[in-house]
This record gives structure tokens, sequence and C-alpha cells, in this order.
């Protein structure tokens, strides 16, 4: 019999072909199969939350595997042995027993993303934010912002020809901060399209720049046309920062 258990984790993408394995790329999910089947002594398959592009980053991140082992949870120095085996660029916080039904994937509620920018030249933030040396109008984009809550439909903004069923996703929140010369967007839905976020982002930078109006933006949407949107923000701006799960999945002791 195997149990199955759930990690959270966290990573930086840069050095990264995303989450998800494909032959001759680096990605995290190879690295964290080969890990936990070296520590464990045995053939782990990892299950990810859903995909993350190559070179976002994962604050927040959960996948799920099974082990012969029935008593993980409670090996104090599992995690002690796994950071100590995987990269510095990836984390593990949690490990803990699930039901075997489980999914890291489809039995998640929200998931939600961050998108940084920073206006000002800061050699610091290279990698982790996206250098935009632009005056932007952030209470036009948080207008814009309150119109995606009002749509299902997010063909214009996905990736084409991906093998999802369907583009309905709901979001529940979406907005922008600004402290100085960094920016953050907040974004939160039950699921999201390939490439979404960042394509949302691009062209919500459009209406900040004054290229395109509030009416415009209206008419990308229901267009359901991925031309008719902005371009694709740079991946390295981009982070995973929250998945929540109902309680009933954590195993009851």
């Amino acid at each position: 019999m195997k149990f199955r258990y759930f990690i959270q984790l966290n990573y930086k993408g840069t050095n990264y072909h995303g989450w998800q394995i494909q032959p001759n790329a680096i990605t995290v999910q190879e690295v964290l199969k080969n890990t936990f089947s070296t520590i464990l002594k045995e053939d782990i398959e990892i299950t990810g939350a859903g995909r993350t592009d190559t070179g976002v980053h994962a604050s927040f991140f959960t996948a799920h595997f099974n082990s012969l082992n029935p008593d993980l949870q409670n090996d104090k120095k599992l995690l002690f042995k796994i950071n100590g085996f995987l990269p510095k660029d990836i984390a593990v916080q949690k490990l803990y027993q699930v039901t075997n039904d489980a999914h890291a994937r489809f039995d998640a509620i929200s998931r939600t993303y961050h998108y940084y920018i920073h206006q000002e030249k800061d050699p610091f933030l290279l990698e982790s934010s996206y250098f935009l040396p632009k005056e932007l109008d952030i209470n036009l984009m948080n207008k814009a912002c309150e119109l995606l809550q009002s749509y299902t439909d997010f063909t214009s903004f996905s990736k084409l020809h991906t093998d999802v069923k369907t583009n309905n996703c709901k979001i529940t929140q979406a907005f922008w901060t600004q402290e100085d010369h960094k920016l953050k967007f907040t974004i939160t839905a039950d699921r999201f399209l390939r490439n979404m976020v960042r394509a949302i982002v691009g062209t919500l930078i459009d209406i900040g720049k004054m290229k395109i109006s509030i009416e415009d933006f209206i008419i990308i949407i229901e267009s359901k046309n991925r031309s008719d949107a902005g371009v694709s923000v740079p991946a390295h701006g981009l982070y995973l920062e929250n998945i929540t799960y109902p309680d009933t999945i954590v195993k009851k002791a």
C-alpha cells in the first residue's frame, strides 16, 4: 500500500525551464523527483499544482507524491536531508500526509500570482522584477482590473493551441499597488490559462501608458482573440504566491 503526501515548497525559476519535466532541459519537477527518489530510496513521481513557465518563480508551490512509508511526516530529519540535497534555489518547507485521492492540481480552490515592476534602475532586482522606466497611470490600470471580475472567458489572454478543455476562469481579485518606484500586481482566480497573467499585465501596462482605453480593454476581452491583447511581459517578474485547498484533504490522525 502507498500513502500520499503533499509538499509545500518555493523556488527561484531563473535557472529552470519551468516546472514540468521535458526532454533536454532542467526543470523543477525533475530535480524534485530525483531528490525524493534518492532520499527515500524508492521510485517517486512528483505531481505539481500546475505549470510555471521558464523563468517564473514560486514563492509558494504545492505538489504530491506517493510513498510506501506511512510515517514520513514524523521524520524530523527528513526535510533537513531533502533541503541539503536540493540546489540552493529550491526549498521544501512542509511535508504532510493527505487522503489517498487528494490531488495537488485538481483539488486547488484558488491560486494567487504577483507580478513585480520597478521603474528605477536597480541591479538587485534584475532577476526578480521587470524594469519598466515608463510613467504609468495606476488608477486607470486598477479601473481596468475591476472589469476582469465581470468576465469568465479569457481566451484573449491565453497561449494558443493549449490542451485545456475550457478557457473559463473565475477571477476573484485583481489590483495594483505602488510603493515608491516599485509596482505589484495581485491576481487571484480558481484557475489560470497558460501565459494568462503575463498577457493581462502586458495589456494593463498598455492602459497605464495610455496606448489603449478602458473601452478598448473591454473590446479585447470580448474579442476572444489573443492577437488583440498586449504583449506578454517577461517571466522573471512573475511569482506564484499562494494556493488554497479544502481542509478535507488532510489525513486525520
